[in-house]
This record gives C-alpha cells, structure tokens and sequence, in this order.
C-alpha cells in the first residue's frame, strides 16, 4: 500500500493543521483486553476515551458522513477508537469500505490495542486505512502484566504474564506489518506513575525501530482497577516525552478525546448534532 494523501497535515492527531477536524464513529461494541486503567461506558458526560453515547450500525455511516460533511466542512478525518476495540469485531473495516467507497478524499484512522493487528492486516490494506495507532504500554511482559489483566483470542481468555507476552509480540509484529504496508502509524502510550514511567523510552525505541514514526504519551486517568494511583503531573509528562523523542517524533497536545467526537480539537463539540440520540447497546457492549 501507498500513502495518497499527505497525513501529517491531514491528520490534526499526527501533527496536522488544529483546524483540520475529525469525526470517530463509535461502531465498534466489542473489546478483547482487560486494561486495568480502562473503564468504558455509555453516556453523554464523560470527557475521555473508551466512551461514546452509543454505538452506531455500520448501516448508518455514510449518512452521518453526508450530514457531518455538510455541517462541517473542515472534516479531513474519520477515526475509529471504539469504544471498545475497533479489530475485536468486523464492524470498523465494514465502516471504512464504505468511507472508502464514498468519501476517497477522507483520511481513515484507527485506533486499536494491537492484539489483533497484524492477523487483520490485510483487511485493513484493503479498504485503505491511512493512519493507525497502536496503544503499547510496555514492551516489557513483567511491566505490561500489571497493567492488562488479560486478553481474549477465539473466545479463549488467556491471563497474567503468558496474556502479556503474546499481546506484545502481536502488538510489535503488526507495528512492523502495517508500516511495511506503508501505514502510518502513531504510538500511544498510557504513563502510569510506578508502573511504566521509567520504561517510556524503551517503548520509543523498540516501536522506532519496527516504523513507528509518531509517539503520544497519554497521562493516566485514574479510575477501575488504577483508581488508587495518581495521575501524572506535567513534570512527569514532559519527562517521559523528552525520553521518547531521542528515537522519534513526538506529540503533546493530545486532547484523550470521546470514541464519539466530532470537530475541531479543543474548538468545538458537534456530536449532539451529528449523533443526536443513539442506540444505547448495553448487551453487545462487552469484553470477549
């Protein structure tokens, strides 16, 4: 695959002009991992990942990308992150053949944990995702064991250090894959002070090294599981940043937006207008 389009000034989320705007779709129910830091929900007031206010069919998607285009023009990017993992199920590569199909122009992002990345591969070339970004946590199976308790492969859960080595083989093996593809791919990185805050730059490298070429550190919320541990101040940001950019290109101005965003980021909220009223789908919205 070849890059058609000039991603880091399309794209406000990998360098890209703040005027650009994105829109996530929210069409994917379904995770595979258990992050202890992770706590998705459904509704309409949290400002953070892992939360829509509802899940959309994929049958809806070129409408709401008619009606988002017209009310927004700046739009240069549809992203999909959830709220749960867009590669657990079909229904984001479902969404971006149709993206795809009727709207060529438009940047296609993805945003995924990487457990499945590299066995949908080919999937993702063919319907032409341009950016992925890959959370990686630590490349350490030690460290990324305290932070997912778990992960889930053809309905089988596999826990504690074995889930931790398998989910960074298959998180640096599809890495490596997608960048071969010629995908651009960002890092993400979750700073969990006591736990991984002194492994960020051996995260950088190890991503540098497979063709990563933009790395993002995302301060800790803390809730679930990690409730107890304090979020990290600027200091420890900007620390962990300096750290990773000895081995690639950095990003800071993060907003660690909904799965339901739309707009301009830090400018304007439009996924009352887009969205309005949404399926609320607490049966499908699940781990496994």
């Amino acid at each position: 695959m070849i890059m058609k389009k000039n991603i880091e000034t399309l794209h406000p989320c990998l360098g890209g002009q703040l005027n650009n705007a994105r829109i996530h779709l929210p069409v994917s129910p379904v995770c595979n991992i258990k992050c202890k830091y992770c706590k998705r929900a459904i509704d309409n007031y949290s400002d953070r990942p892992g939360v829509s206010g509802g899940i959309i069919g994929v049958d809806e998607v070129e409408d709401i990308m008619t009606r988002a285009l017209e009310i927004c023009p700046q739009i240069t990017v549809a992203g999909i992150s959830g709220p749960a993992d867009p590669l657990a199920t079909n229904h984001a590569i479902d969404a971006f053949e149709i993206i795809d199909k009727n709207f060529p122009d438009i940047v296609k992002c993805l945003s995924t944990n990487g457990l499945c990345l590299y066995n949908r591969i080919e999937d993702i070339v063919r319907v032409n995702v341009d950016a992925i970004t890959v959370t990686v946590n630590a490349v350490d199976p030690e460290i990324e064991a305290r932070i997912n308790k778990g992960i889930c492969i053809k309905g089988k859960w596999i826990y504690s250090l074995d889930a931790a080595k398998i989910l960074i083989n298959r998180q640096l093996m599809g890495i490596k894959a997608a960048a071969q593809a010629g995908i651009f791919v960002k890092i993400n990185t979750v700073l969990i002070p006591g736990i991984n805050d002194k492994h960020i730059g051996k995260v950088a490298k190890k991503v540098a090294s497979l063709g990563a070429k933009v790395f993002n550190v995302i301060g800790l919320i803390p809730q679930a599981d990690m409730s107890g541990i304090r979020e990290p101040g600027c200091d420890a940001i900007d620390k962990a940043r300096q750290e990773a950019s000895s081995y690639m290109k950095v990003f800071s101005h993060c907003a660690r937006c909904r799965a339901d965003a739309v707009g301009m980021i830090g400018k304007d909220d439009l996924r009352y207008e887009i969205y309005g009223d949404m399926n609320i789908d607490y049966e499908n919205f699940s781990h496994g």
